[in-house]
């Protein structure tokens, strides 16, 4: 399983692991870390810069890379060499980070489980979501729905079992917690993660030039908005504009 903690000093070299007959997934850790992220996030950014001949697509997880490829173009064992070889290069550097500062209707409608969790940690809703809006997050990774943000960097307090019946549809915009994870939901889908709140920001948008705000490696600060804020900043989201200040 998957857990926190520190990286090592000196992070050994990845491992490598085929992933059908045409992909490569190059390990770096079995822990969470923003190192070992960063790790991955530059290894990505290597190859998009210097790509490998026969590479066709790289996608970057928590502590990982897939690695894709055309197997008539470049063999799958030499490639692994060239990633691990690539891996040694780069850093584990964490100072260009963006910082997002995301607007939170707390509660209210989309906010569908911020009472019962209020209950489970014996506190009143304004501290979870002064616990919440005081934490500095990572963003991991990209996933599951287009522009979905999983975070790391959530209060021990607030870490949450995620629900046992997930629900058939959660809000665009969700704000959750899941286990000792938050994120940010990009569109309306199922989920079993635990919302306290939503964000008038779109972070896809397919018709923007730029249909997605956040990029891994970022990092997200939230603080709390009124229901009238809300419906003003979702009007300037229809019409297309990033409703987030970006530090």
């Amino acid at each position: 399983m998957v857990s926190l903690s520190e990286s090592p000093a000196s992070p050994p070299d990845p491992i490598i692991r085929p992933a059908g007959d045409q992909a490569l997934v190059v390990e770096f850790s079995e822990t969470i870390d923003p190192r070992e992220n960063a790790r991955v996030l530059n290894l990505d950014s290597d190859l998009a810069a210097h790509p490998v001949q026969g590479v066709l697509e790289t996608a970057p997880t928590y502590r990982s890379l897939l690695v894709r490829y055309d197997p008539r173009i470049v063999n799958g064992r030499e490639l692994a060499a060239v990633l691990v070889e690539r891996s040694r290069t780069v850093a584990s550097d964490l100072s260009c980070s963006r910082i997002w500062h995301v607007p939170v209707l707390y509660g209210h409608e989309a906010g569908l489980d911020l009472v019962e969790l209020a209950e489970m940690k014996d506190l009143t809703t304004d501290e979870v979501i002064a616990a919440h809006a005081g934490a500095t997050y990572r963003i991991y990774m990209i996933g599951f729905t287009p522009g979905y943000a999983y975070l790391g960097g959530l209060p021990g307090i607030l870490h949450t079992p995620r629900l046992k019946k997930p629900r058939q549809l959660t809000p665009a915009g969700g704000v959750a917690i899941g286990g000792m994870q938050a994120c940010v939901a990009s569109v309306a889908s199922p989920s079993g993660w635990r919302y306290i709140g939503r964000t008038p920001l779109r972070s896809f948008d397919p018709r923007r030039a730029t249909p997605f705000v956040f990029r891994t490696g970022d990092s997200i600060r939230f603080h709390r908005i009124s229901q009238a804020e809300a419906e003003r900043l979702d009007r300037l989201s229809e019409n297309g504009e990033i409703v987030a200040e970006l530090a």
